[in-house]
């Protein structure tokens, strides 16, 4: 019997911890791709009206952060995260609808060695702009070989985690935090985002949010009214919602764990 008791509060405990997202019932996480202008001129100033914090995957060689620096050196003093999203944007123009991938950036053609040092230089970048040495990366395309290598093995001492882009909700216990899921936003309402953050809320889960375009400037978009609405409701109910940057929350998943592993 007293084992069995041991067995129950064991479990009991392991529940309660899975449903943990920094004491809330799920952790909402907003990343934006591509360093738009509309990143700097609406999102941001959106985000900071809530007072949420949002993290944006910047491609250090795109005119919009190359061209407002002074303005990114804001955002990221501000609390927002700046994160890696290589320094030219390269895909793998193999794959099917990839008609859009120019010759000099396809990464069906690149070696190792050339996008690793690519990701390299995009961290220095960011580090010249916000100081910091922890960073988070996300995967341009979703694409994460060349060659059939998974080029950020190679590498993963930079980072933190990863972001990549299967449509899934994550859970609190072990995952690959190298390819971490998250949705792609393009055309869904307020309340088609809204409902996904339900679905977290129920599932005691992570929900991490892919954005390009908010109002425009990127074929992936979503109106500003939707992306307004969405951030409403994180606010409104942010007793149970933990919304954060992706770095944050993937070192809070590390942390707990580490901690399940040691308890074991």
């Amino acid at each position: 019997m007293k084992k069995y008791l041991l067995l129950l509060v064991g479990l009991y405990s392991f529940s309660l911890a899975a449903q943990d997202w920094n004491k809330k019932k799920c952790a909402v996480v907003l990343t934006y791709d591509d360093a738009l202008n509309v990143h700097l001129d609406k999102v941001v100033p959106a985000l900071d009206s809530f007072k949420l914090k949002g993290t944006f995957y910047l491609t250090a060689a795109a005119a919009p952060f190359s061209k407002r620096l002074p303005e990114w050196k804001k955002v990221a003093a501000n609390k927002h995260e700046l994160a890696n999203h290589t320094l030219f944007h390269p895909c793998d123009g193999s794959k099917p609808g990839r008609s859009f991938v120019t010759a000099d950036y396809n990464l069906a053609t690149y070696s190792v060695r050339r996008i690793q040092d690519e990701v390299k230089m995009t961290n220095a970048a960011l580090e010249a702009l916000d100081g910091k040495k922890e960073r988070t990366f996300a995967y341009p395309c979703g694409d994460t070989h060349v060659g059939g290598v998974a080029y950020l093995d190679g590498i993963k001492g930079e980072f933190v985690s990863a972001r990549g882009v299967q449509g899934v909700l994550i859970p609190h216990q072990p995952t690959n935090l190298y390819n971490v899921g998250s949705f792609m936003i393009n055309g869904q309402t307020g309340e088609e985002l809204i409902a996904l953050v339900k679905k977290a809320m129920a599932s005691n889960s992570m929900v991490v949010f892919l954005f390009h375009g908010v109002g425009g400037e990127h074929s992936l978009n979503v109106s500003l009214e939707a992306h307004r609405q969405l951030l409403q409701f994180l606010k409104q109910h942010e007793k149970d919602i933990w919304t954060t940057t992706f770095l944050e929350a993937t070192k809070y998943m590390k942390a707990a764990n580490l901690a399940q592993k040691t308890s074991n």
